[in-house]
């Protein structure tokens, strides 16, 4: 999309121009609300190109995370162990449910929860284990599965950044019991502005997840002809899409590779371009140690939190519009409330303060990738 102001915006919701077609299609169907055909589409999408057992679109990754609180059983008391650089929604989820969450470090290459670090973090009280993948990067699945088996726990993917990401040539999102996809209008494709996905890996989950989202009932077998009638059977919310959510996503499920490709186009061209800066200033490639990422973010690392502050005034100045990322939960209010932060916090706060994000969309003009790199460049480094 073509940016018609001065300034480089941080970022422009995916849009391909197909996205109209669709919503006329939905708009011309009898059904606008609940599962429709156009999430349902969405939904065997996500089956097929996880091998998920089952996928739910629903409004939100958050919706999508509070369903898999639930669904592994969370209980007051419970120990949940997650990474503290996240958003609130990857630890709402569990505290909503009576969870005290135990945040772990991070490790400085890839801003994900440190798989080195969990063991030494489960108690008699742990419940799951929740990962991150930062950036579209996924975490370190094998090693984290392994630990969750040995300690009879369940791993729970905040993949809300990694459609279309890969690990070990397997797509993000199929490797832990559950995981959240987000369609907000900043990740890389969108439902509209908001929208989200909750896949299943494991059967004994399916039915009641499906009750859960149909506000406690047993809608979804009675839509089957499984049962002769529908009833309350259970405590359950409304975690269902609008059929006008599900087609704008159907439209751009359909486009992922070339979305996903685009987005590489300028996030090499950024990596290129900051070739001279040491690798521990920059992300991780796209192809990294059996992980190909997304191309979600790309960002830089300053020398400390002064020198993000000014580069950010800076590249404004210069037409650009760069932004900083999370404030690591377990510093938040809320965090020193609901949780606690394992051993020693030796990269999370130090990390986070130095990390700033450059502009990065869908089709992304030449010039205005340009502009941001004249603007970056053009700060005084030494």
């Amino acid at each position: 999309m073509a940016n018609t102001s001065n300034t480089v915006p941080f970022n422009t919701p995916c849009v391909t121009g197909m996205e109209i077609d669709y919503l006329r299609k939905a708009l011309q169907s009898d059904q606008l609300s609940g599962d429709g055909p156009f999430t349902k589409i969405c939904e065997a999408w996500f089956e097929r190109h996880l091998g998920c057992v089952r996928a739910l679109m629903g409004p939100s990754c958050t919706a999508a995370l509070e369903m898999s609180a639930m669904l592994v059983g969370i209980e007051p008391g419970d120990e949940v162990i997650m990474p503290s650089y996240t958003f609130s929604s990857t630890a709402n989820a569990f505290v909503l449910r009576g969870a005290q969450i135990v945040f772990v470090d991070v490790e400085p290459r890839t801003m994900n929860i440190d798989a080195e670090l969990i063991e030494a973090a489960i108690t008699d009280k742990t419940k799951a284990i929740v990962v991150v993948h930062y950036a579209g990067v996924c975490c370190d699945m094998a090693g984290i599965c392994e630990i969750a088996e040995n300690h009879d726990l369940f791993v729970v993917e905040d993949a809300a950044q990694a459609l279309g990401a890969s690990y070990q040539g397997k797509p993000v999102g199929g490797h832990g019991h559950l995981s959240a996809f987000s369609f907000h209008d900043t990740k890389n494709l969108t439902a509209g502005g908001e929208g989200g996905m909750l896949c299943i890996n494991r059967p004994e989950f399916v039915e009641q997840a499906e009750i859960l989202r149909e506000k406690g009932t047993d809608r979804s077998k009675f839509f089957r002809g499984q049962v002769d009638k529908y009833s309350w059977v259970d405590a359950g919310y409304c975690y269902l899409p609008s059929e006008l959510q599900a087609a704008y996503l159907a439209c751009q499920l359909d486009r992922l590779q070339a979305i996903t490709d685009s987005r590489i186009k300028t996030w090499q061209a950024y990596d290129r371009a900051l070739a001279a800066f040491p690798d521990s200033s920059r992300p991780v490639p796209v192809d990294y140690e059996n992980r190909r990422h997304n191309a979600h973010i790309y960002y830089f690392k300053c020398r400390d939190l002064e020198q993000r502050t000014q580069l950010i005034d800076h590249m404004k100045r210069h037409g650009a519009n760069p932004v900083f990322h999370y404030v690591p939960l377990h510093s938040a209010p809320a965090g020193l409330n609901f949780g606690r932060f394992h051993g020693q916090d030796r990269y999370t706060t130090r990390e986070s303060e130095r990390l700033v994000r450059l502009p990065l969309w869908y089709n992304m003009p030449a010039d205005d990738r340009q502009k941001v790199i004249d603007a970056f460049l053009s700060f005084p480094w030494s």
